[in-house]
């Protein structure tokens, strides 16, 4: 329901630069609780209390809170999805995509920085900088939304990814991965984010929480496939399986761009 509200209740010439505070937000959170065990440690159960009172605490903060999407009780189908896949095709590519690049970067990167002869230690900074590239850089991304076409925004995300993902292996073992790795994350983050504001421009109310709800559905398939295909491809196929993957996600959502219809409208996205 977060998506929903933030797209319903800001205002058109805002809407790119708030969500990608959410996103940003979202991004620092999922970073902050790993930061925060190692302060507080695991000896004790202060981290899973801490967690208790978060989710026990944060609906009050919504009291006398107005604006929330009107909605109807419903139920999203399989087939309710196909059809927003099929209307919004990019949009949903893109979302699947950047599940299967956050579970990837949670589980798998950290693998596959240590099969490169990288310490524990140092596997897990790299995660680190990728988050924290994909967070930093979501609110230039979101301001920029609100200046120039969108869409033309999507594109060069997906184009600056398939690039990012490409130049993974090849300068793995330089000094210059470490650039490239929040470059890496932003652009994976910035198609998410880029996403919610097309949904947001485009519905309203019930079709906006219907719409989120998909996005969830896309989400928990591009999780659960995401590190499945890559970490099959890891072990029977190349050791570069986890980057070459998103490179082929990234190509094919540039393919899918070029086709008219590809954002749900008749008019052909901008190349």
């Amino acid at each position: 329901m977060g998506e929903s509200w933030i797209n319903q209740l800001v205002i058109e010439r805002l809407r790119g630069r708030l969500v990608a505070l959410y996103g940003s937000t979202y991004a620092l959170s999922q970073l902050a609780g790993p930061l925060l065990l190692g302060v507080i440690g695991t000896e004790a159960d202060y981290g899973f209390w801490i967690g208790v009172v978060l989710l026990v605490g944060s609906p009050f903060l919504l009291l006398g809170r107005t604006g929330a999407p009107s909605t109807e009780s419903c139920n999203v189908t399989l087939s309710d999805l196909s059809g927003f896949c099929r209307g919004m095709p990019a949009i949903a590519w893109a979302v699947a995509l950047f599940a299967a690049f956050e579970a990837l970067i949670l589980t798998l990167l950290p693998l596959y920085c240590i099969r490169h002869g990288f310490t524990p230690q140092i596997a897990l900074i790299m995660v680190s900088v990728v988050v924290v590239g994909d967070a930093l850089l979501q609110l230039p991304i979101g301001m920029l939304a609100d200046r120039i076409s969108r869409r033309a925004m999507f594109t060069g995300c997906a184009a600056l990814l398939l690039i990012s993902s490409l130049l993974v292996p090849l300068l793995i073992d330089t000094a210059l991965i470490w650039p490239l790795w929040p470059v890496f994350g932003a652009s994976a983050g910035g198609l998410f984010t880029l996403s919610l504001i097309l949904i947001g421009e485009r519905y309203r109310d019930d079709l906006l929480v219907r719409a989120n709800a998909h996005v969830a559905q896309l989400w928990g398939i591009g999780c659960l496939l995401g590190p499945l295909i890559a970490g099959a491809g890891s072990q029977w196929v190349s050791g570069e399986a986890l980057p070459l993957m998103m490179a082929a996600g990234a190509f094919g959502l540039l393919m899918l761009i070029r086709r008219r219809g590809a954002f749900g409208d008749s008019q052909a996205a901008p190349a």
